[in-house]
């Protein structure tokens, strides 16, 4: 897939996995560029946001962001932080740090601890596309709508599709790109 923009994938805090959706993506792109796991202390959020920032730097042109999950939040702190022109951001199943979790994530407490809340609450200044889900285990639809007006994002209810993940049985993620088309037009 041709796009005008360079594609940024910004993972979520399991980074990049084999049948992710966004992996799949980056592989049928053209012009994608992914931001890289951290080595250490891989629940600051800072050093998350100055990874965007790295990946960032490194590119000319228009940038799209393609964001999942805690990529949500970290594109949002970015964007509190960081000024650059960007062309639009897909933000898709965005989790709410205060609630409680399954057991094999952290807990809002560890967020808070490595910088994660408050959530920025201000509007991106970039126009964004807001995919969630109404059964995803990480975030209600009325946390995500909250998100998404604070954000300025155009909220997208998928249905019920969970964390749009590989455990929700989602691998390719066909609307994503046309979601991403839509941007970069």
């Amino acid at each position: 897939m041709d796009t005008q923009a360079t594609v940024l994938i910004v993972p979520g805090l399991r980074d990049h996995v084999t049948d992710h959706w966004q992996t799949l993506l980056e592989a049928k792109l053209n012009n994608v560029r992914a931001v890289q796991p951290l080595t250490t202390d891989k629940l600051n959020c800072r050093a998350r946001v100055d990874n965007i920032q790295s990946e960032v730097e490194g590119i000319d042109g228009d940038i799209i962001l393609v964001a999942h999950s805690a990529g949500c939040l970290m594109v949002a702190h970015w964007a509190a932080t960081y000024t650059r022109s960007i062309k639009g951001a897909l933000l898709a199943a965005p989790p709410d740090i205060n609630a409680e979790w399954p057991a094999h994530y952290p807990s809002p407490q560890e967020l808070r601890e490595h910088g994660w809340d408050p959530t920025p609450q201000c509007r991106l200044p970039f126009p964004s596309i807001l995919a969630a889900s109404s059964n995803d285990y990480l975030a209600s639809l009325s946390s995500a709508s909250l998100l998404a007006s604070a954000w300025g994002s155009q909220l997208v209810n998928l249905g019920d599709v969970g964390h749009l993940n590989p455990a929700s049985g989602f691998g390719s993620w066909l609307l994503a790109e046309e979601f991403i088309l839509e941007l970069d037009r």
